[in-house]
């Protein structure tokens, strides 16, 4: 089994030798304008406070970085973002996995998914629950809630919010801004790949032409949709396994699970920059990106061994990013400064 991020700090301190981990704080990461450094020891906070998978993580107005874990001690960890502890709360999320904010009115709201309890659930930032989603059963596409396993939701501006199933029967549920059923679309009968939409945005970006940007993980590749689900753009991500895409100053930014996941499920992850295209610009702790003279992106691979398993990331205004990973032995968030 992989060491711990603290176990790396722990025996680097005591031994006297500098563990990969310590290494990564001190090296450049990525390429060309897109370079960062590890702030060593960010966000780890002990015992008291402790976190299984990393799944969602998201930044409220406040500047908080806010994390979803799904240990049972404590669901929704908020920080500062010197990496201090504001405040926790919850232990009703089991299988917790998507993180989204979103402005309603003038207050922020969460949204997250229970891949176990087969739900979505809406909250304040301070945990008082405001509304849930079951399994969309008057769809006549479910047998049971146990086929429906939700990932990830993606938001509107006019408040509409799509639902992906990603670990269920992949498809995708809508929703209008009161929280009434819109439409279902998607699934393998409408050509969406099982074990592909697992996060993902609405891209805003042309506020009279929105569109889903989906993460297709396992398939290595990233889907646009129409909000009606007609495919519009497929990009590929071949060595990458995209769970979450983020859009920060008109780049993406998109978090790889493993170069070689599923086949090899200890295989190390990596983040990657995009441009306003899609085109990957630099690796963070991946090898750089090589465009063929097609115009083909080249498979992409871990390079330093920064990361375990990436699952989500978030960009704060100073441009520094903050990911979050899945099965990497309980390890707390990273935080990636610019250099």
């Amino acid at each position: 089994m992989l060491p711990s991020r603290r176990q790396f700090l722990q025996s680097a301190t005591a031994s006297g030798v500098s563990a990969p981990f310590l290494r990564a704080a001190v090296t450049k990461l990525g390429q060309g304008e897109h370079q960062y450094r590890v702030v060593p020891n960010w966000g780890v906070l002990g015992d008291k406070t402790p976190v299984k998978n990393c799944h969602g993580i998201v930044q409220d107005r406040e500047g908080h970085i806010i994390l979803l874990t799904d240990h049972l001690a404590n669901h929704v960890i908020v920080y500062d973002k010197k990496g201090q502890l504001v405040h926790k709360w919850g232990t009703a999320f089991p299988g917790a996995h998507g993180l989204s904010i979103v402005t309603e009115g003038r207050q922020q709201i969460l949204y997250i998914t229970d891949l176990v309890k087969h739900k979505v659930v809406k909250a304040t930032l301070d945990g008082k629950i405001l509304d849930e989603w079951l399994w969309p059963q008057q769809t006549g596409l479910y047998d049971n809630e146990d086929q429906y396993r939700p990932s990830w939701t993606l938001h509107l501006a006019n408040g509409d919010f799509f639902v992906l199933d990603g670990y269920g029967r992949d498809f995708i549920t809508h929703y209008d801004a009161r929280g009434k059923f819109v439409k279902i679309f998607g699934g393998q009968p409408g050509g969406i790949t099982h074990w592909g939409p697992h996060g993902g945005m609405a891209d805003l970006r042309d506020p009279a032409n929105p569109t889903l940007l989906i993460a297709m993980s396992d398939q290595q590749y990233l889907l646009r949709l129409s909000l009606e689900g007609k495919k519009l753009e497929k990009v590929d991500m071949p060595g990458g396994n995209p769970r979450q895409i983020r859009l920060h100053k008109n780049r993406f930014y998109m978090a790889h699970l493993g170069d070689n996941w599923p086949k090899d499920r200890n295989s190390r992850g990596f983040v990657s920059v995009l441009d306003k295209d899609l085109k990957v610009l630099s690796n963070i702790a991946g090898t750089p990106p090589v465009y063929g003279d097609d115009g083909r992106l080249q498979p992409m691979k871990h390079q330093e061994d920064t990361f375990i398993h990436p699952h989500d990331l978030i960009v704060d205004d100073d441009d520094s990013i903050y990911v979050a990973q899945f099965a990497s032995n309980d390890t707390y968030p990273i935080k990636l400064e610019r250099v």
